[in-house]
């Protein structure tokens, strides 16, 4: 993503253990206002990369970190995932989660699926969130989802509007339906601002191989490649790859636009945030903070929550300024789609 088992869970158990932490700083919530009081403790199983890596990680604990300093008797643990990690691994680290006290658990990424339906059925008490997967039924589980077509469908408007060869590019980090969603957003977003655009799309890996998310030397090769072949704004949703992508354009002083987070603003960034124009916001500290609060409030109800334009849960992003002259056109797109006027596809075209 083989050592011998007893090794990788034995690592495991010392590497849980190592990094669990009670984390009490951070700004008020406004939310959890019904749980303000209660005693639990949190659990957040990162995806690769862990909290470190900002965007889709980073994201879980912002939207925690705020309900720990407003109700000093939450506890938070947590745990990293590695490109090696099996199902078998990944099922264990929830389970010592579980019997290190944890209720709710929240794990990050699709791949958590097939270990979470599995340990779910072992603790029926405990309340789990999965971020970015629907096909767990079970009575103790939510499904944490996002609209990722609606944001990229805004990005997607400017970099039409931007765009000044008439030629955009789109880097998915792997392909798979959920990333395909961007790209299907993204396109459709391209145009309607420009109908006669071309869009030219790639993929860094195919599954079983996920380090198409984490390469930004190939993010920077493809970019390039693009670049080469007109476009002139390039669209990463590649996790880590896409830092490679904001390099080419900085290079070739072209225009970029980032994914999940602010990454204008990332401190990794910084030498060439000057070409990152926006970047498409999924807002997966505004579903992580619903599912806690939820559990907290005696709220909680199995199934899946879809966060999109309607409840907060996508957006974009206007750090540098450099998209200020046309966001009046994205938000009327905005509205429409949040209404329904506007129905973004989830395919690509």
């Amino acid at each position: 993503m083989q050592k011998k088992p007893l090794g990788r869970w034995g690592a495991l158990v010392v590497a849980v253990s190592l990094i669990a932490t009670v984390l009490t700083s951070g700004s008020a919530a406004n939310a959890a206002t019904n749980a303000s009081n209660a005693k639990a403790t949190i659990a957040i199983a990162y995806d690769l990369g862990g909290r470190s890596q900002p965007g889709f990680n980073q994201l879980a604990y912002v939207g925690i970190k705020p309900l720990l300093a407003k109700n000093k008797n939450l506890k938070l643990i947590e745990a990293q995932a590695s490109l090696s990690d099996t199902d078998d691994v990944r099922a264990e680290r929830l389970r010592l989660m579980v019997k290190a006290g944890a209720n709710p658990i929240i794990a990050v990424g699709f791949l958590y699926a097939a270990p979470l339906t599995k340990v779910a059925k072992e603790f029926p008490k405990v309340k789990f969130g999965i971020v970015d997967d629907g096909s767990i039924t079970a009575p103790n589980v939510k499904g944490i989802l996002f609209k990722e077509e609606e944001g990229s469908f805004l990005v997607g408007v400017a970099a039409g509007l931007k765009s000044k060869t008439g030629n955009v590019g789109f880097i998915g980090g792997v392909k798979i339906p959920l990333i395909q969603k961007f790209e299907a957003g993204f396109i459709a977003g391209a145009k309607a601002a420009n109908p006669n655009i071309v869009v030219q799309s790639t993929y860094i890996s195919n599954p079983p191989d996920f380090s198409g998310f984490n390469d930004p030397a190939k993010g920077k090769e493809a970019a390039l490649g693009m670049f080469q072949n007109g476009a002139d704004v390039i669209y990463s949703a590649a996790g880590g790859t896409g830092a490679g992508a904001h390099q080419a354009a900085f290079e070739q002083k072209k225009m970029s636009i980032g994914v999940d987070a602010d990454e204008y603003k990332y401190a990794s960034n910084a030498a060439w945030k000057s070409a990152i124009i926006t970047s498409m916001l999924k807002r997966v500290d505004v579903g992580c903070a619903k599912f806690v609060t939820d559990v907290l409030s005696n709220k909680f109800k199995a199934g899946n929550e879809t966060f999109g334009l309607k409840n907060n849960g996508v957006g974009y992003t206007t750090s540098g300024g450099m998209i200020n002259d046309i966001t009046a056109k994205i938000d009327a797109y905005a509205k429409k789609i949040a209404a329904g006027t506007i129905v973004v596809p989830t395919v690509p075209a």
